[in-house]
């Protein structure tokens, strides 16, 4: 892992995005202040994503018809990611599209039916590879890992996703009229047990399972052989074990 190199900045804005003017920045921060300045860590045990940084291919004409899941899509002016959608043709009336999407930014799920073919509108998201450093306070601060510029993220914006948040994490954070809107962590996870009952010898991973608190904090069932201090690959869509590092199933 990369050392962590700390300046000082006079910055203190709790906007979620730092002002930068230039990929210089760095270099010339005020030395007047407390706050630390943390470069991006590289920690090689922990997945990453293959950087990306643009926006979403637009369907120059896109319809219900184009719906699909992951699909963000704009509602009543606002900006809704699909979770379900499902084709209808009934016997008598008019075809539809029965979807459930969940609002990016109040975060509320909602049903909602479109009839077939009509025009819509794609939410203008941005996708962007940010990498989280550490949290001051209540706020969890990302970083740019070209320019250096920083997101900060409330505790009620991050949500059950720090359960698996962990310093040095590539993440895709998604934006919307320049607001991180919402962030996607690495599927796969390694986590370190901290606490657990001892195994027991015999055991196999069909043998039952048992509670685990990995150094997150976050509580994973795990196979009764593993012991405290191995680490384990948590899958961070379900919270359910998946293995061990280099024994994936």
């Amino acid at each position: 892992m990369a050392g962590i190199t700390t300046f000082s900045t006079s910055s203190s804005s709790p906007c979620l995005r730092s002002s930068t003017s230039s990929s210089s920045a760095a270099a010339t921060l005020s030395l007047s202040s407390n706050k630390p300045f943390i470069l991006p860590m590289r920690l090689s045990s922990t997945p990453k994503f293959t950087p990306l940084r643009h926006k979403s291919t637009k369907i120059m004409s896109f319809t219900s018809n184009d719906i699909k899941v992951g699909a963000s899509i704009e509602v009543d002016g606002a900006p809704w990611k699909v979770l379900e959608f499902l084709h209808v043709k009934p016997g008598k009336g008019a075809a539809f599209v029965r979807t459930k999407i969940r609002n990016y930014v109040t975060g509320s799920t909602v049903e909602k039916t479109f009839r077939a073919g009509i025009s819509m509108s794609e939410a203008d998201v941005a996708k962007e590879v940010k990498q989280y450093t550490y949290k001051e306070g209540a706020q969890f601060v990302f970083m740019d890992l070209t320019t250096y510029e920083e997101i900060r993220l409330n505790d009620s914006d991050v949500g059950d996703k720090k359960k698996w948040l962990k310093e040095g994490m590539d993440c895709v954070m998604h934006f919307w009229k320049g607001k991180c809107i919402d962030f996607e962590l690495p599927i796969t996870v390694k986590m370190t047990i901290i606490q657990t009952d001892p195994g027991l010898k015999g055991d196999t991973a069909q043998g039952g399972s048992k509670p685990a608190t990995v150094d997150t904090g976050a509580t994973v069932s795990v196979p009764l052989f593993i012991n405290t201090g191995e680490d384990i690959l948590v899958d961070t869509r379900t919270g359910n074990y998946m293995g061990r590092p280099g024994k994936e199933k």
